[in-house]
């Protein structure tokens, strides 16, 4: 019923529900605008995912880890807050010492020499394993884990660093933005929903290329408004809720309901034009990314959270400190995918609990190899 190549950005608005389909409870379109659906594809048999593989606990008490996050740090109710998750975990579960730890940030568009040297400044001061929190790392990672051999770093979100003491941790996102996307289309009452990415990179292009998929998975028709807050090589949108706040107006003034952003500590604009556009007799809603963005945002702002794209970054965190500590790093999946519970969508908040079977059925479909998610737009 799917072909991996159901991709486009943009196609007719106007199309019409199906009579005999349950009304979606989100939205607040034009009556008549709603979007014709597909059914959902059959439950693949035996393809439940299984949770990311997780050795015993083992005893981080004599590491000292450091983690180099992306733009924002700490306090993006997002990707960096999801590593420190996992950080925090290891705290709690694997006897590591909190003082022996250590927490820096990026700067927006800094070179890559100055990241370069913050890394070689963790290693000067002891830390190994070293976590770089972010594809733009790679290059600087390259030089410097090249230059210190024994010591042992990971990459999330990059998998470019052909050294045997450098770990890639990423993660199949076109496969949890699939699930959002068709979340959004069976909740649409506007046949038109969009989408914001911080910096249009190829990582971020797989975001909005798994959200499109499973958009149109559901509604061939759908109308899809797409927009980057950056070229690729500028940064800083990944960091600019003002900037997020204005595109998010302009497609909710071209009629999307339901926005998804993957755009960092940027989303909190995302989520304020929502919140503000929302009326009880038109309602519109946003989707959160990483984390479980209903739990982070604060009231009343996260009541338009409807869902969340999960990307696990906080298993993966915790999944490579255990491994480190144990001297087993085969442990690790390849990639953290929907199989391995690597990705996936939230519940919080009750807004699609009515679709959870539908979901699970695109779920499985995808797990079992029945649909297979176009990674690039």
């Amino acid at each position: 019923m799917l072909a991996a190549a159901l991709l486009t950005s943009a196609l007719v608005v106007g199309c019409a529900r199906d009579t005999g389909s349950t009304p979606p409870a989100a939205g607040g379109g034009e009556a008549g605008a709603q979007c014709a659906r597909n059914s959902a594809p059959p439950a693949a048999t035996g393809a439940a995912a299984t949770p990311a593989p997780i050795a015993p606990n083992a005893d981080a008490s004599a590491l000292k880890v450091a983690l180099a996050y992306d733009i924002g740090g700490r306090g993006d109710l997002s990707f960096n807050d999801a590593a420190a998750a996992g950080l925090a975990q290891a705290i709690d579960e694997l006897s590591l010492v909190e003082g022996n730890t250590r927490e820096v940030a990026a700067a927006e568009n800094e070179s890559p020499d100055a990241a370069a040297t913050r890394l070689r400044q963790l290693v000067a001061d002891g830390f190994d394993p070293i976590i770089a929190v972010g594809f733009k790392y790679a290059e600087p990672l390259r030089v410097v884990a090249a230059e210190n051999p024994n010591v042992r770093f990971a990459i999330i979100d990059d998998d470019t660093v052909d050294l045997p003491n450098v770990t890639p941790l990423v993660f199949a996102e076109e496969e949890g933005s699939f699930l959002v996307g068709a979340a959004a289309a069976l909740k649409t009452q506007a046949c038109k929903i969009g989408f914001v990415g911080g910096v249009e990179t190829p990582l971020i292009q797989k975001f909005e290329a798994g959200y499109v998929a499973g958009a149109q998975a559901v509604a061939p028709d759908i109308e899809i408004d797409v927009d980057y807050l950056t070229p690729a090589g500028d940064f800083s949108g990944f960091a600019d809720p003002a900037k997020a706040s204005v595109v998010t107006n302009g497609q909710l003034d071209a009629g999307s309901d339901i926005i998804y952003h993957a755009s960092g500590a940027s989303g909190q604009g995302v989520f304020e034009a929502v919140h503000a556009a929302s009326t009880p007799e038109d309602p519109k809603y946003a989707i959160g990314v990483d984390s479980d963005q209903y739990q982070t945002v604060a009231p009343p702002i996260n009541e338009v959270i409807m869902t969340s794209m999960l990307k696990r970054v906080d298993v993966a965190v915790f999944n490579y400190i255990n491994a480190v500590a144990a001297g087993d790093l085969g442990v690790l999946p390849e990639r953290f995918d929907l199989a391995a519970d690597g990705v996936g969508y939230s519940t919080s908040g009750g807004m699609i609990d009515d679709i959870t079977d539908e979901l699970d059925a695109y779920k499985a479909a995808i797990i079992s190899g029945e649909i297979t998610v176009p990674a690039t737009p």
